[in-house]
């Protein structure tokens, strides 16, 4: 950072496991209401609907119409549970939410080019109970699964890797340090840390993640951080991040 540069805070909201239905349309509309010139983007830890139908998709989307915020989001468990996350995506889509699937994007916030890369992540296991590349075709079809969305952090941090401030929003536990309060006999189920590898790495600037209801709300890997914004855990229907950048002429820094 430069002396030359002037500080610019950039406000994150961010949530997991909102799993919208119709009872929870007018709470839910009632807190993007209030983010209204509180947050400058959005990031949703998936599990954005209940049953993975598009109609509760539909509550999120209009509730996001009702600022104008940019929001990211990526899906999660519930929101494939159905087979209709296609149509759940098209539904976001129309309402201006940007879905990322093993993807990243660039958007301009207060003159600062955030890089945010999504993707839902998968579960798999930590030290003492991975699911490992052996045996049954179908277990290593699950190994796979969370190797590729390790291998697509990796390539979306990489991607972004010039942007002054860098964000990754996932649906399943990169870290244990997320899980403690939930039982460790299904930790396999919650996420794995062979997603942590590349967070390490390339080391982004907020990590946020869903899933685990009755997780622990901040962890790390190594020295970057990690929030567990499910709601449950959170007990509020957004958190709000706060991030420091340096504006310069024509340039940005963090």
């Amino acid at each position: 950072m430069t002396n030359s540069g002037r500080p610019v805070t950039l406000r994150v909201a961010a949530a997991g496991d909102v799993h919208c239905r119709d009872s929870r349309r007018d709470e839910l509309e009632q807190a993007f209401r209030e983010l209204d010139g509180k947050a400058d983007l959005m990031l949703l830890a998936g599990d954005l609907t209940s049953h993975g139908t598009p109609e509760e998709a539909q509550i999120l989307a209009d509730a996001a119409r009702l600022v104008d915020l940019p929001v990211f989001a990526v899906l999660g468990n519930h929101d494939w549970h159905a087979g209709r996350s296609d149509e759940i995506v098209k539904v976001l889509e129309d309402a201006g939410i940007t879905v990322l699937d093993r993807g990243a994007t660039v958007h301009e916030v207060k003159g600062i080019e955030v890089g945010i890369v999504g993707t839902k992540g998968f579960v798999g296991g930590f030290p003492g109970s991975y699911l490992p590349d052996f045996g049954e075709p179908l277990l290593r079809e699950v190994y796979a699964e969370g190797m590729a969305e390790a291998n697509a952090i990796d390539a979306g941090l990489r991607a972004v890797a010039m942007c002054p401030v860098r964000l990754l929003v996932m649906h399943y536990s990169p870290t244990e340090t997320t899980l403690e309060g939930e039982p460790p006999g299904i930790w396999t189920f919650l996420g794995t840390d062979r997603m942590a590898a590349p967070i390490a790495e390339h080391a982004p600037d907020l990590v946020v993640h869903g899933h685990a209801h009755a997780g622990r709300f901040e962890g790390r890997i190594g020295e970057v951080p990690v929030y567990n914004v499910s709601v449950p855990v959170m007990e509020r229907d957004f958190w709000l991040f706060e991030l420091t950048g340096v504006k310069q002429a024509g340039a940005a820094v963090h």
